[in-house]
C-alpha cells in the first residue's frame, strides 16, 4: 500500500491563503497530492460543505485524483467504504461535507449548483469557457494545477488581472517523500533540455516544436466507425508495451489505447487479441521471434514496413491525417502532449526525422496508420477513375 507523508510541499500548499491558489511545477512535486491532503483536511473540518474535484475526463480523474484520494484515506485510516457513492464518485464525510468527482468536457456541464471549494486537476487541459463557469460558482477557495509546459489561460485570463491570488512552484526536491527510484527517472533526464525545464524545474517553457497539434479528443469511438485493426510497440521493462486500436471514421482516424503497460510478456498479448474484436495486427517488426510467437497463438499479426526514413514518413504521415483520440487513452494523449522534434544542443538547429519523448502509444499508432494509408489512397483513386464501358469478351485462343 502507498504510504504518504507530510512534506515540504504539502507546508507549502497548507501556507497558501487567498482564493485562487494556483500551484504549479514540475512532476514528482506531490501538487495533486498535497492539495488533496488539503481537501481532506477541509473536509473532516466543516460541515455540509461541497468540495468538487475536476479534470478533463473520467478517466483521467479515475486513475488520478480519484486513485490517490482513496490512498491518502486509506494510508491514514479515514476510509469507510460505507461513505463512498461508486456511481456517482462521491464521499460523504461525517460532518455532511461532501468530495465529488466530476469530469467537465462541455461547457453545458459547467453550469449547475454552486460549491464552496474547487480543485482543478491539470487544469491547463480544460478549456477557458468551462474553467470561468465553474469559477463564478465557487464561494471559497479554487485550487489549480499544472505543469508548465506552456502559456494557457490562467496567464491571459488571471496573471496580473486579480489581486486575490496566491501562485506557488514546486519541485520534485519539494517532495520529501518521493521513492528513490522515481527521483531517479527524474534526474537522468538532465541531458533533454525542453524537459528538464518543465518537469525537473517546473519552470514556464514552451514544449517548443511539438510534432502533433489539432487532435481532437472523444469520449467514446461512435458506431459507425469501422475498426481498421491494431498496432503494437513491443516493451516490458523499463519500455511498456502499447497496442492501440485503429478505426476510421468520416474521414479520419481515431486511435484507443488498448494496453499501456510494463511487464507484459508475449503470450498476455496474444491472450489479449483473442479477447478483441478481430483485426490485422502490425507490430514493430524490430522483433520478428515476437511476432512469431504471437503468430503462433493464432492472432493475425505482420511486421511494419520499414525502411530509410520510415520513422519519418511515418510521422509525416500521421500529421496529415484528421486523428482523433480517446479521453481514456491517458498514456497516448501525454505522448501527444510532449512529443516533439530534437534539437542540436549546441546549434539549436532541428536534426531532421529525429523525435524527443516517449511515443510507444504513437509508435503503435504509427506502424497501423501507415499501413492502411497505401490502401485508402489507391481506393480514392480508383474511385476517381472514369467508367467505362464492358467491353466484349474475347474468345480463348
Amino acid at each position: 500500500m502507498l504510504q504518504f507523508q507530510d512534506t515540504t510541499a504539502t507546508q507549502k500548499i497548507f501556507s497558501l491563503k487567498k482564493k485562487i491558489r494556483a500551484v504549479y511545477g514540475g512532476t514528482g512535486a506531490s501538487k495533486t497530492v498535497s492539495i488533496i491532503v488539503w481537501c481532506i483536511d477541509y473536509s473532516q473540518t466543516t460541515k455540509n460543505k461541497i468540495v468538487s474535484i475536476v479534470a478533463e475526463s473520467y478517466p483521467h480523474l479515475e486513475l488520478g485524483a480519484i486513485r490517490t484520494f482513496k490512498a491518502i484515506m486509506k494510508d491514514r485510516g479515514y476510509w469507510d467504504e460505507n461513505y463512498w457513492n461508486e456511481t456517482k464518485h462521491i464521499y460523504t464525510f461525517q460532518g455532511g461535507t461532501i468530495i465529488e468527482f466530476l469530469s467537465v468536457d462541455k461547457l453545458g456541464k459547467a453550469h449547475g449548483p454552486r460549491r464552496d471549494i474547487l480543485f482543478l486537476n491539470e487544469c491547463n487541459y480544460i478549456d477557458w469557457g468551462i474553467v470561468d463557469q465553474l469559477m463564478a460558482r465557487t464561494r471559497e477557495v479554487i485550487w489549480l494545477d499544472w505543469n508548465p509546459t506552456n502559456e494557457f489561460w490562467y496567464h491571459t485570463e488571471i496573471e496580473g488581472k486579480r489581486d486575490d491570488v496566491d501562485l506557488l512552484k514546486l519541485t520534485f526536491l519539494d517532495n520529501e517523500g518521493l521513492p528513490e527510484t522515481e527521483r531517479a527517472e527524474i534526474e537522468s533526464r538532465r541531458n533533454r533540455p525542453n524537459w528538464w525545464k518543465v518537469y525537473g524545474l517546473g519552470e514556464l517553457g514552451e514544449i517548443e516544436g511539438r510534432i502533433y497539434t489539432g487532435w481532437q479528443i472523444i469520449d467514446e469511438i461512435p458506431h459507425e466507425a469501422r475498426l481498421e485493426g491494431y498496432g503494437v510497440d513491443f516493451g516490458y521493462d523499463p519500455d511498456p508495451a502499447a497496442i492501440v486500436a485503429v478505426h476510421y471514421y468520416n474521414g479520419g482516424y481515431i486511435f484507443d489505447q488498448v494496453l499501456y503497460a510494463r511487464g507484459i510478456d508475449n503470450p498476455t498479448i496474444a491472450k489479449m487479441f483473442k479477447n478483441l474484436l478481430p483485426g490485422l495486427v502490425v507490430a514493430d517488426s524490430a522483433e520478428p521471434k515476437s511476432i512469431a510467437e504471437i503468430a503462433s497463438f493464432g492472432v493475425n499479426i505482420i511486421g511494419a514496413s520499414k525502411g530509410n526514413e520510415s520513422v519519418r514518413y511515418g510521422v509525416k504521415t500521421l500529421q496529415s491525417q484528421r486523428i482523433s483520440i480517446t479521453s481514456r487513452s491517458l498514456d497516448g494523449l501525454k505522448e501527444y502532449r510532449n512529443y516533439i522534434q530534437a534539437v542540436d544542443k549546441k546549434t539549436n538547429i532541428p536534426i531532421m526525422g529525429r523525435y524527443e519523448g516517449e511515443a510507444h502509444f504513437l509508435d503503435a499508432a504509427r506502424y497501423k496508420l501507415c499501413s492502411l494509408i497505401p490502401i485508402q489512397r489507391r481506393k480514392e483513386m480508383l474511385a476517381h477513375l472514369p467508367k467505362f464501358p464492358n467491353l466484349p469478351q474475347s474468345n480463348p485462343v
